[in-house]
């Protein structure tokens, strides 16, 4: 996985770990003193109030450093504490079911951010020890995005396929010429797939009270922080580039109506209620060069009979073979847990985004003709090894592998919010923010 998080980002949840420190508002007598309390019990495990304010805190400073006026302090204290308690049921799920991060991973995501920020691994420890955050405190945050993002991969992305059928039923549409592109925006009100009348009467009264917010001329960024339930709310509720092939033929022609800067009426959805705005649009489609690699793998998978370890000590075994002398392809075929594994694990000329990103990621940094160290992805353990590579004019291809492409994402982000959703109804919560 790549490490998303700046530097910046971090220096800032550095300065609001050392904000309670401080009182935010004006000081009380000497004789009172402000004690933790649990905000929230998530399974068997609890929120603290100085765990909110250490994330409220954080989200005032990432969205100052924007430009956008923070909602009131209250506000946001509700809406991260259901990002907390989402993403609480999600690490406890991870550890349930075994999930570990390795230590080599979590080095490996610090020193890729040191060279994201010009620093040397001494450098990066002595910005953040400036800024009053511990190592412990970077890794314990590097470690949790991991746990999620592998978890994300392991539950949702080796389960969602795209069949050729369904590339060819776009391609042969009529949106399929449309080349626009959309940077959009949104707000989501999320609804419980239990929710009854009165709970959902209850959140359509908080997405229009966003979309009067709005028509008021508040901005776009501020309402998304203050109402949405997304990851992205406090990014201004940005989803990037969206492709017209992307999006329902429906939701097009409606943005095909919409001024740049202006957002929609209230949109249901399966997942809430939605509002969009459309940042920008451009004209895409241009042909593209696209580095293509002729690689094989060996695949150990782990599943209830095979842990980790034994997977991670099987491919070890295997790898040592091949470097004793034995054939990789061999090795495939007697060893790899894989439908390529009779052709020696070949999977034939690959381009960008046709592998899970670990494979991906390791597959580009490899030399030609070198074995790789075992590589974790979703599926298990792999050993890769790529025998050739090659700079390949896709402009035929490229239309029919980014509709696949985007299709996949679509169903990725449906799919994961809906696991998300599910995992998250199921959960035993109870809420004691507003508790006297």
């Amino acid at each position: 996985m790549t490490m998303k998080k700046t530097l910046l980002a971090l220096l800032i949840a550095g300065a609001a770990q050392a904000a309670l420190a401080a009182p935010a508002v004006p000081a009380a007598p000497q004789s009172v003193r402000e004690v933790d309390r649990i905000v929230a019990v998530v399974n068997k495990n609890v929120i603290t109030w100085q765990e909110l304010q250490a994330r409220v805190n954080e989200a005032i400073k990432q969205l100052e450093a924007q430009k956008v006026t923070p909602p009131a302090r209250d506000v946001l204290a509700h809406q991260l504490l259901e990002q907390m308690i989402t993403e609480e049921v999600q690490l406890q799920y991870a550890a349930s079911g075994g999930l570990r991060i390795e230590d080599a991973a979590i080095d490996q995501a610090v020193a890729n951010l040191a060279k994201q920020n010009k620093l040397s691994e001494a450098g990066l420890k002595a910005q953040l020890a400036r800024d009053g955050i511990s190592m412990d405190r970077l890794r314990g945050d590097i470690r949790r995005e991991l746990t999620i993002s592998r978890l994300r991969d392991s539950e949702v992305a080796s389960r969602v396929s795209v069949s050729d059928s369904e590339v060819e039923q776009v391609l042969k549409s009529a949106q399929s010429a449309n080349r626009t592109e959309y940077h959009l925006a949104s707000v989501l009100v999320s609804v419980p797939e239990r929710a009854d009348a009165k709970q959902i009467d209850a959140l359509s009264q908080k997405v229009h009270k966003a979309l009067a917010d709005l028509d008021a001329g508040q901005p776009f960024a501020k309402v998304s922080a203050t109402y949405s339930d997304a990851p992205n709310a406090l990014k201004g509720g940005d989803m990037g580039w969206r492709p017209a092939t992307s999006l329902p033929v429906e939701f097009v022609q409606l943005l095909e109506k919409l001024k740049t800067g202006a957002h929609t009426d209230v949109i249901r959805t399966q997942q809430g209620f939605f509002i969009f705005q459309l940042v920008d649009k451009r004209s895409g489609g241009a042909p593209m060069l696209v580095e293509q690699y002729h690689v094989r793998h060996i695949l150990i998978r782990t599943n209830e009979a095979v842990s980790e370890a034994d997977a991670k000590a099987r491919i070890e075994q295997v790898r040592d073979r091949i470097l004793r002398g034995a054939k990789f392809a061999d090795m495939a075929k007697l060893y790899s847990e894989d439908g390529s594994n009779a052709k020696g694990g070949d999977l034939g000329w690959v381009s960008p985004g046709d592998l899970v990103p670990e494979f991906e990621k390791a597959m580009v940094a490899l030399p030609v003709g070198q074995l790789s160290q075992p590589v974790r992805s979703p599926f298990g353990w792999h050993l890769i090894e790529v025998e050739g590579k090659r700079n390949q004019d896709v402009s035929s291809d490229h239309e029919k592998m980014a509709v696949k492409q985007q299709i996949r994402a679509r169903k990725m982000e449906q799919a994961y919010a809906d696991w998300v959703r599910q995992l998250r109804d199921s959960a035993f919560v109870e809420e004691h923010l507003d508790d006297k």
